[in-house]
């Protein structure tokens, strides 16, 4: 297959049709002025090279729902290339809302119109998403929630199919591969010039008619096509590979865990993470209790323990 350049520095079929800048996202100053211009400049200074297959199933205006598999932190940023080759059209990404709480983050999220879902609000999160749809932007999802550390495809929320079928809108398969290898979960981080090649593949919309549960089977299908066939463009182009690799998935001969000791693994991690914040919330609320108890015998009259006194007598 022949490629050429597209968007400065990505490697796309030479046959990609030349489209227009969207007249409206390419010019949103933030968003695509200057974060999309300083994720290009990361992954050139890393030396990552990325081909992107498919991105004239990206519509050129108009809403659509990009379903995207997730391996790896670098997922956000590789999910905005096929819209970047395609008349630089933006992604906004559904995104849980502790990232939209921090800060600085939290910040840079709302400038860029992202989507903060609210897991305990599910039903809001979808609304705000088929309404972004309706106007005419694109939304990206991730229908594993979170990252596979087997990275094969786990099992599929529904909220994705839900969403496009609301909105009348196209659901478009999209699969990323090699990202793993500079930053993902359990695995040491390779952030500096490493050089690493990732492939994109889009895929042809799929049919979100039916039931949730139906058409959730259509996408995981057409989503794991797109995987097998990236997957073997992979190693034809930058294999073979040794076997016992940490980012290549145990079904290829690498070390990454099944999909059940993955499982196992992230249950075991959400339970951990879980604990902790109780025992952090737990001492915070103790040491809120000292303080009030400080500040009510202050209040009563300076008397050192004076309202715990109090509480003594009551008890009587």
């Amino acid at each position: 297959m022949e490629f050429k350049i597209a968007g400065g520095q990505f490697r796309v079929p030479a046959d990609l049709p030349e489209v227009p800048d969207h007249p409206v996202e390419a010019k949103e100053r933030f968003y695509n002025g200057f974060i999309i211009r300083a994720l290009k400049a990361i992954l050139r200074a890393q030396g990552v090279k990325v081909t992107c297959f498919g991105a004239k199933n990206l519509p050129l205006e108009g809403g659509a729902l990009l379903a995207m598999n997730h391996t790896n932190y670098y997922d956000f940023i590789l999910g905005e290339i096929p819209g970047h080759v395609r008349g630089r059209r933006l992604v906004r990404f559904m995104a849980k809302k502790e990232v939209f709480d921090a800060p600085v983050v939290g910040t840079f999220m709302r400038s860029m119109d992202h989507i903060s879902v609210d897991r305990k609000r599910g039903g809001t999160s979808i609304d705000e998403a088929v309404n972004r749809i309706q106007s005419g932007q694109i939304v990206g999802i991730f229908p594993e929630a979170t990252i596979s550390r087997s990275f094969e495809l786990k099992d599929f929320k529904t909220g994705a199919v839900r969403i496009a079928a609301a909105a009348d809108a196209p659901l478009v398969p999209m699969v990323t591969w090699g990202g793993q290898r500079i930053w993902t979960k359990g695995l040491d981080k390779n952030l500096g010039r490493s050089h690493v090649p990732v492939f994109i593949r889009v895929g042809a919309p799929v049919d979100s008619s039916g039931t949730p549960e139906e058409a959730t089977a259509r996408l995981k299908a057409a989503m794991q096509e797109l995987l097998t066939q990236v997957r073997t463009d992979y190693e034809t182009e930058y294999g073979p590979f040794p076997e016992g690799l940490a980012w290549r998935p145990a079904s290829l001969g690498g070390a990454a865990p099944s999909l059940a000791d993955a499982d196992r693994i992230e249950a075991a991690y959400r339970a951990e993470r879980d604990a902790k914040r109780e025992a952090k919330t737990a001492k915070r609320g103790k040491s809120t209790a000292r303080r009030i108890d400080r500040k009510a015998d202050r209040a009563l009259g300076n008397g050192p323990g004076l309202l715990r006194r109090l509480k003594s007598l009551l008890r009587r």
